[in-house]
C-alpha cells in the first residue's frame, strides 16, 4: 500500500505538472519571457529565490520531469556562472539521488526476481566497478540523466556512492551548460549553445571520459601496487606460466609479434588436453567404437564377431598417439619460435617478479612487464569415506595405471554422469568391462536437454554400461581383496563391488602454490577476472580452465589471444573477452555437441524462443552408414531465422556444428545456411534440412494460397 500511494502521489504531480502549463515555463521561450521578473525578484530576495530555485531544480529532477536543460541554463542567467554551478551542482545530485531512491524501493525487488538471471552479469559489473560505470555514464550530458537515475536503482550500488559520484561526475557538464546560460539573452535556440567560445568546451566535455578514465586507472593502479617497487626495467614483456592450451597459444602469440616471453611448466609441455584429457581419450573412443562396430557388423552386411585384442596394445596405442602429437606442444618448437621455455615450478613474488624452482634444481627469478596465469585445473577427488583405502583413479591417472594392465577391468565403477564420466564408462564397457557409473541426479548430461540425456542413456545402456543414476555414493570399503561402494537410492543403500574405481565427478581449477594468495589475489572456485581477464593486478591475467567459466581447450586457447593481446598492447587497447558463442561436444556415441542456449537454458532465463527440429533418420548419409540416430535442433527468435542455439546429437555431430557456430558468430540466419550448396550425400546436409524445417514452418500461407488460385486459373 505504501508503495501504491507513493506512485499515485508521484503521478499526481507529474499530472498537475502539465494540467496547470508549468512545462511551458520551462521552455527556452518561456524562461526568456521570464527573465526579467526573475532576475528583480532575485535583487529583491536573492536568498529565498536561490533557495526556491534549488528546490524547484530538486523536485524537477527527482520526477523525471522535462526541463533540467532549460533550468541549468536559467541558473547561469539569473545567478552568474559561481553562484549558477553551485546550485545546479547539488539540486542536481539531490534530486537524482531521490529519483534513484524511488526507482530503488518501487522497482528493484521485482526487477531482481524477475529478471536477475540475465543481469547476473551486469549485476556482478555494477558490484565491482559500479562507481566508474556511473562516474562514465554522467560525464556525457548527452545521454538522458533521468534514465541513469532510474536504472541505477534497480542495482545494488549504495546510495551515497550514487550521490558522490553524481556530484563529481556531473561537474564538467553543469559548469558547461551553466556557463552557455551566462548568454541567455542572445540565444534564440538550444542550437546556439554551440556558439564557437563553446564549442571548444563540448570537445573537451567528449574527451573528458577518456581523461577520467585514464586518471582512474592510475588512482587505481596506486592503491593496488601500493607496498610493491616496480623495477626500473624488465627481463621479460611477459611471463606464461602453464604450458597447456591457454599458455601455449599466450607464448605463441608474444613470440609472434616479436615480444620477449618464457614461458614456464613444471610438468608435461601441452598440459591436460594433451596428455591426459582430450587426446588419450579420444584415441580409447576410437578402440572401443571399432570393438563395438565388430561385434554389430550386421548393421553393415558383414558376420559379427566378438573382437579379440590385448589390452596393453590398445592402451599403448594411446601412448602413441600421445607422442605423434607432443612435437606440435614440445619445448623444441616453441623454442624455436623465440620463446624461452623454463621447466619448473612457478611462484608470484611480487606483481612483476617470478621465482622458478627448476626442475634440474636451483631457482631462478625473472621480472615482466606482464604476466598469463593459465596453470589449468585437475580432478575434483570428493570426501567420500575409505575411498583411499580402495583406491581410485582419476582422468589424470589412469592412462599410466591402466597402461600396466593385461586386460581392462573386470568391473568398474565411474563416479560422475557428466562428458568425462559418460566417455570412459562407454569406451571400457564396450572393450569388456563391467561397468556400473554412479550419478546423484536424475539424469546423466544434466547440463544437455532432457530429451538428449535420454538419448545418451539409452546408447549407453544398450552398450552394456549400469547406470544408477538418482544414487548418491555413501562410503567405500574394503574387506580382503573384495572393494564395495555402498550406494544410497530414496533411502535404500545397496552394495555394487568393483575391480577399479574411476572419479569423473568434476574439475577443480589448480589455485594452490603459485603465490596468488600472498599477494591477494581474489579466487572463487577459480582466479576473479575482469571482462579483460586482468586479476586484481591490471598486468597479471589468467586464462584457461583456471580463469573459468568454461573447462574446454578450444576456450582457453579463445581467451589467451585477449590476455596476451591485452597484456602486451592494453596501454593502447583493450579488449573485452567474448563469449558469445562457445560450442561443445561430448564424445560419446553418437556424439552431443551444442551451441548457445538449449531449451533447458532459455526457459530457465525466460528467454522465448521457436525450435525446429531435423531427425538424422531421414538423412540419406545417415541411413548409408547405418548410423540414423539422432537429430538437429535448433532454436531460433520467434518469428525470424535468427539462431539462438544449436543442438546436435549425433554422428559427426562436433563437426556439423561448425557451420552453426560460424552463422552465429557472424550474424547468419537459418535462410543462408538453407541457401548454401551442401555436397550430397553428407552429413553437412543435416544442417540445410534443418534450416529448412525452418523454412516450412514460416512458409507464407496467403500468399502461396494466393499462387494455388493462378496455377488453377493458369490451367484453365
Amino acid at each position: 500500500m505504501k508503495k501504491i500511494g507513493l506512485l499515485v502521489l508521484i503521478a499526481a504531480l507529474a499530472v498537475g505538472f502539465f494540467y496547470f502549463d508549468l512545462n511551458q515555463l520551462l521552455t527556452l521561450q518561456g524562461l526568456k519571457s521570464g527573465l526579467v521578473t526573475f532576475e528583480a525578484w532575485r535583487s529583491d530576495s536573492p536568498v529565498f529565490v536561490g533557495g526556491g530555485f534549488l528546490l524547484l531544480y530538486v523536485i524537477v529532477t527527482a520526477l523525471s520531469l522535462p526541463g533540467a536543460v532549460i533550468m541549468t541554463l536559467a541558473a547561469g542567467a539569473l545567478f552568474g556562472l559561481l553562484w549558477g554551478t553551485l546550485i545546479v551542482s547539488f539540486a542536481s545530485s539531490i534530486g537524482a539521488t531521490l529519483a534513484f531512491l524511488v526507482s530503488r524501493y518501487l522497482l528493484q525487488d521485482a526487477v531482481q526476481s524477475r529478471f536477475g538471471d540475465r543481469l547476473k552479469a551486469f549485476n556482478e559489473g555494477v558490484a565491482r566497478d559500479g562507481a566508474f560505470y556511473l562516474f562514465t555514464l554522467r560525464l556525457v550530458p548527452i545521454f538522458p540523466f533521468f534514465l541513469i537515475n532510474l536504472l541505477m536503482g534497480l542495482t545494488a550500488i549504495r546510495a551515497l556512492t550514487f550521490y558522490w559520484v553524481s556530484q563529481v561526475g556531473m561537474f564538467v557538464g553543469t559548469v558547461v551548460y551553466v556557463n552557455a546560460g551566462t548568454q541567455l539573452g542572445q540565444l534564440e535556440s538550444l542550437s546556439g549553445i554551440l556558439s564557437p567560445s563553446l564549442l571548444l568546451s563540448f570537445v573537451l566535455l567528449g574527451v573528458f571520459p577518456l581523461m577520467a578514465k585514464k586518471i582512474l586507472d592510475v588512482i587505481k593502479a596506486q592503491r593496488v601496487y601500493a607496498g610493491f617497487t616496480k623495477p626500473k626495467s624488465f627481463d621479460r614483456n611477459l611471463i606464461v606460466i602453464g604450458a597447456g592450451a591457454g599458455g601455449l597459444v599466450s607464448a605463441y602469440i608474444a613470440a609472434t609479434v616479436k615480444a620477449k616471453v618464457t614461458l614456464i611448466e613444471a610438468h608435461k609441455m601441452g598440459g591436460d588436453c594433451l596428455n591426459y584429457g582430450c587426446i588419450p581419450s579420444k584415441a580409447l573412443i576410437k578402440s572401443a567404437k571399432v570393438a563395438h562396430q565388430m561385434r554389430h557388423a550386421e548393421n553393415y552386411g558383414l558376420n559379427s564377431s566378438e573382437p579379440t585384442f590385448s589390452f596393453k596394445k590398445v592402451m599403448q596405442r594411446i601412448h602413441d598417439v600421445i607422442a605423434k602429437i607432443e612435437p606440435h606442444d614440445s619445448v623444441e618448437r616453441y623454442s624455436k619460435m623465440g620463446v624461452d621455455v623454463v621447466q619448473g615450478y612457478a611462484k608470484l613474488i611480487d606483481p612483476w617478479t617470478v621465482e622458478i624452482q627448476l626442475n634440474e634444481g636451483g631457482t631462478q627469478r625473472l621480472t615482466a612487464r606482464s604476466i598469463v596465469l593459465s596453470t589449468g585445473a585437475r580432478p575434483f577427488v570428493p570426501n567420500l569415506p575409505g575411498l583411499e583405502e580402495v583406491g581410485y583413479y582419476t582422468s589424470d591417472t589412469l592412462w599410466e595405471a591402466f597402461a600396466k594392465l593385461d586386460e581392462p577391468p573386470k568391473r568398474l565403477v565411474v563416479l560422475g554422469g557428466g562428458p568425462i564420466g559418460c566417455e570412459l564408462a562407454q569406451s571400457f564397457a564396450r572393450l569388456g568391462s563391467k561397468v556400473t557409473q554412479v550419478e546423484r541426479s536424475a539424469r546423466i548430461m544434466r547440463r544437455e536437454d532432457e530429451d538428449v540425456s535420454v538419448l545418451a542413456q539409452d546408447s549407453l545402456i544398450q552398450d552394456g554400461v549400469i547406470l544408477l543414476t538418482s544414487h548418491r555414493a555413501v562410503r567405500c570399503e574394503k574387506e580382503g581383496d573384495v572393494k564395495r561402494l555402498i550406494v544410497e537410492h530414496e533411502g535404500q543403500e545397496s552394495v555394487v563391488e568393483f575391480d577399479a574405481l574411476i572419479c569423473a565427478v568434476g574439475r577443480e581449477a589448480r589455485l594452490e602454490g603459485y603465490g596468488l594468495e600472498n599477494l591477494g589475489i581474489e579466487t572463487k572456485g577459480t582466479i576473479v577476472t575482469n571482462d579483460y581477464l586482468e586479476t586484481l593486478y591490471p598486468n597479471i591475467f589468467a586464462a584457461g580452465d583456471v580463469a573459468g567459466p568454461y573447462q574446454f581447450t578450444h576456450v582457453a586457447a579463445h581467451q589467451a589471444w585477449y590476455a596476451a593481446v591485452n597484456a602486451l598492447f592494453g596501454t593502447f587497447k583493450k579488449f573485452r573477452v567474448d563469449y558469445r558463442v562457445i560450442p561443445w561436444t561430448t564424445f560419446v556415441d553418437p556424439e552431443v555437441a551444442r551451441v548457445g542456449l538449449s531449451e533447458q537454458d532459455a526457459k530457465d532465463k525466460g528467454i522465448a524462443y521457436e525450435m525446429v527440429r531435423y531427425e538424422l533418420d531421414d538423412l540419406d548419409r545417415a541411413i548409408a552408414d547405418s548410423a540414423a540416430k539422432g537429430f538437429v535442433k535448433v532454436l531460433t527468435v520467434p518469428g525470424k531465422d535468427k539462431i539462438l542455439g544449436v543442438t546436435i546429437v549425433g554422428e559427426h555431430a562436433g563437426d556439423l556444428l561448425a557451420e552453426f557456430v560460424l552463422a552465429m558468430k557472424h550474424g547468419l540466419g537459418l535462410n543462408k545456411v538453407l541457401g548454401t550448396i551442401h555436397t550430397y550425400p553428407t552429413w553437412a546436409e543435416a544442417n540445410k534440412y534443418a534450416a529448412g524445417e525452418w523454412k516450412r514452418a514460416h512458409a507464407p500461407q496467403r500468399i502461396l494460397n494466393w499462387l494455388e488460385k493462378y496455377h488453377t486459373w493458369r490451367r484453365g
